[in-house]
């Protein structure tokens, strides 16, 4: 039977946001984000990374320049006790014809495939509006955090009963209290 998964956005949600980042020596963990991804790793949902990446589209950085920012955060997380079970990207700028920039589904259903995944049973976390539709897209449960960019899209997330936590910590609160109310 496929899995719930905790799915993540990556700039703003998880790390510092730095708009366009292709520097792995400027990735630098969000404050609270590895107590609040710990505390979701006792539900042994598999952690999966969906960023889109729009600079690689943009010529900013190369591709090669955006796998050495997910390496290097993915050291920093391992270093907090955190393991990331896929990793998944849109290099595609936004005009771009693609099925993977979020708010659609097409990293998700990569990820279900790959990893054998129910999007049904799980969770999208992350800091922009795009985040939100996500889950919409494919069923999940979504939540807003305000670091990054979410302070931008509150009242959206709050409209279709998005539920809005500070960072990551409460994040794994709301978590919590979603699958108390499941098991009853």
């Amino acid at each position: 039977m496929p899995s719930p998964a905790i799915f993540l956005d990556r700039d703003g949600t998880i790390i510092v946001e730095k708009n366009y980042l292709g520097d792995p020596e400027q990735v630098v963990l969000l404050e609270g984000a590895a107590e609040g991804l710990r505390a979701m790793a006792k539900y042994a949902f598999p952690f999966v990374i969906v960023s889109n990446q729009s600079g690689v589209g943009r010529g900013y950085f190369s591709i090669d320049q955006a796998h050495a920012v997910e390496r290097r955060l993915e050291a920093l997380l391992a270093q907090e006790g955190v393991t990331i079970a896929g990793w998944y990207m849109c290099p595609h700028a936004p005009d771009e014809s693609c099925a993977c920039r979020k708010p659609l589904p097409g990293m998700i259903r990569s990820a279900v495939q790959d990893l054998d995944i129910d999007p049904a049973r799980s969770f999208v976390i992350g800091d922009k509006r795009s985040d939100i539709d996500l889950a919409v897209a494919v069923g999940a449960k979504g939540i807003l955090v305000t670091t990054g960019h979410g302070h931008l899209d509150v009242d959206y997330a709050r409209s279709i009963a998005a539920p809005v936590c500070r960072d990551l910590i409460e994040a794994a609160e709301e978590v919590a209290r979603h699958l108390a109310r499941e098991d009853v």
